[in-house]
Order: C-alpha cells, then structure tokens, then sequence
C-alpha cells in the first residue's frame, strides 16, 4: 500500500514545506487549494507531488476530492489541515460575514476534511491529524476578533477529534506556530528584522514530520513553536 499524505492549504510557506517534505520521504502527496496553476507547477517540480484543486470553504468540494485521491494514489493515512485565512480587525470594525469566513475556513472545513478522510484513515493500522494553528487560539487580541475566535474553536474541535479517535490508534495534533513565517510578503512588510525573527517553513514542516513519527504511547497533542526572540 502507497505511503499518502494530503495536505489541504497548499501554498508558498508552511504548506509547500510539507509537500516537499512527506514526499522525500516516500509519500505520495494529495495537494489541495484553489490555485491550479501554483499547484501543477509544483507537481512539476516534485516528484511525488499530486495536484488537486478545491476550494476548502466549500464542503462538498472537500466531499468530493477524497475518493479522486484514494482512487489515484491511495488510501490516505496522513491528514494535514493547513488552511487558516484570517480577518484582523476589532469586534466593532468585522462585519458578521468576516466572522463567518473566518469560522468557514478553520472549523467548517477542518470537520468537513476529517468526515471525509476518516473512512481512509481507519484503513491503517495507525494515522495522523495534523492541524496548523497560531497563538491566536490561546490568546485573543483587540484586532484579532474573527480570527481568534475561529481558531479557538478549531483548537477545541482538535481536541475533541483527539479524544475521539485516539482509541482508534489515529493521532490528531494541534501546531501552534507563534511568529511571523519567512514568506516574500512578510520579508517585504517587515524589512528590519533579521532572519532568526521569522519562522521556518521547512523547520515546521521537520516538527510535524516528527509528530507523525511518534510512538502511540507517547503521542504529542499540542505543540508550541516559535522563534527564540518571540514575546510570548
């Protein structure tokens, strides 16, 4: 049986990393996001690399992709959420759509992803969950409303997923990545600051590698990480 990971949120940075990094490993990998072009340039690029384009706000779009990547590659065993879009902005100044989207793309779709790849994972002996989070979802700030809330809810549907599908030896993980990641955009915001200021994509993608390595007796479920220079 095919080593398949799907990663869903697949763009320049923490998502790219993870494609590149599954695949060295063996894996075949289901890429999944809206862009069709940045995805076929990088199943161009990487061998391994499988494009899927899907738009993760919508629900049955994530339905419907699942057996198109089981039929191609396999049934998946690895599962990455890594969509997350957010809205910065007080309570007063989001409108109720900006609350929506943000909850659209941190809860709905991640409960929409795990309902349909959970028949594939239960094909395994053992699987993984991985969802990318932020320091939003422990603490929330004036001008992060939207965003704070969806992902605090996200974090309490990790852990109940977690609490739920342990037992069926399915390993669900929270990544809370507290810090600015090295992206051409955020270089360019943020001039002035060196570069042990920024997060790593390939550094977060080796720490989830790592997490779905774990032994069953000793699963991680939450894990910071951040730059040694972040205020937290």
């Amino acid at each position: 049986m095919n080593k398949v990971c799907a990663v869903m949120g697949v763009g320049p940075g923490n998502g790219e990393a993870f494609v590149r990094r599954f695949c060295s490993e063996g894996y075949q990998v289901a890429m999944l996001a809206r862009s069709e072009d940045y995805l076929k340039q990088l199943e161009s690029a990487v061998d391994g690399a499988h494009a899927f384009t899907c738009d993760l706000m919508e629900p049955a779009q994530i339905n419907s992709v699942l057996a198109p990547i089981e039929s191609k590659l396999g049934p998946v065993s690895v599962l990455l959420y890594n969509a997350g879009g957010g809205t910065f902005k007080n309570v007063e100044e989001a409108s109720l759509e900006d609350f929506e989207a943000n909850w659209r793309i941190n809860v709905q779709g991640l409960v929409a992803a795990t309902k349909a790849a959970l028949p594939q994972l239960r094909q395994h002996d053992i699987a993984s969950i991985v969802v990318t989070s932020a320091s939003a979802a422990t603490r929330g700030r004036a001008n992060t409303a939207p965003f704070a809330s969806a992902k605090a809810a996200q974090r309490s549907l990790v852990q109940s997923l977690a609490r739920q599908l342990g037992p069926e030896r399915i390993h669900v993980a929270n990544v809370v990545i507290d810090g600015v990641v090295d992206l051409p955009c955020t270089r360019q915001m943020l001039p002035d600051k060196p570069d042990e200021f920024f997060v790593q994509p390939c550094a977060v993608a080796d720490a989830v590698w790592n997490l779905c390595q774990q032994d069953a007796s000793a699963w991680t479920h939450e894990l910071d990480i951040r730059p040694f220079g972040e205020n937290w």
